[in-house]
C-alpha cells in the first residue's frame, strides 16, 4: 500500500518561522531565487540571481503567506511595488539580527528516504537507508 502524496511543508514552515521570528521582536528576512518562474521582485536589487527581502510588519503592507505564493507591497527607493514570490522560490527565512531560521532544500528533495519494508511488529522500527 502506497502512502498518499503530501503537499509541500515549505509554506507551513515559512508561516511558523515568520511568527516565531516576529514574536521574538526580530526582523524576518527571506532569501529568494529571483530567477524562478512567476517571481516578481525589484530587479535592481537582485544579485547573482537572488534577492533578500525584509518581510517584517513595519516594512510591508498586505502580507499574505499563502500555500502557493507569498505576496505583499513594499517600497523600494520610494516607489511602491507589489511583490509576488512562489513559495518554491523562497530559499530561506531567517532573523536579520541573529541569522536564526531555516534554509530549504530543493523542492523535490524535501522528504527523507523511507525504507520500503514496513516494520513486522508493533514496536518502533528505524532502518538506516544509505
Amino acid at each position: 500500500m502506497t502512502a498518499p502524496a503530501m503537499t509541500s511543508s515549505r509554506p507551513y514552515l515559512i508561516r511558523a518561522l515568520y511568527e516565531w521570528i516576529s514574536e521574538n521582536d526580530l526582523t524576518p528576512y527571506v532569501l529568494v531565487d529571483a530567477d524562478a518562474p512567476s517571481t516578481i521582485v525589484p530587479r535592481d536589487y537582485v544579485e547573482n540571481g537572488k534577492i533578500v527581502l525584509n518581510i517584517g510588519g513595519h516594512s510591508v503592507q498586505g502580507l499574505s503567506l499563502g500555500n502557493d505564493v507569498v505576496e505583499f507591497s513594499a517600497r523600494f527607493s520610494g516607489q511602491a511595488m507589489q511583490i509576488s514570490v512562489p513559495v518554491g522560490a523562497i530559499l530561506a527565512i531567517y532573523a536579520r539580527e541573529n541569522g536564526q531560521g531555516m534554509v530549504f532544500n530543493e523542492e523535490g528533495n524535501s522528504t527523507p528516504p523511507v525504507s520500503p519494508d514496513p516494520p513486522k511488529s508493533g514496536k518502533p522500527h528505524l532502518k538506516l537507508v544509505k
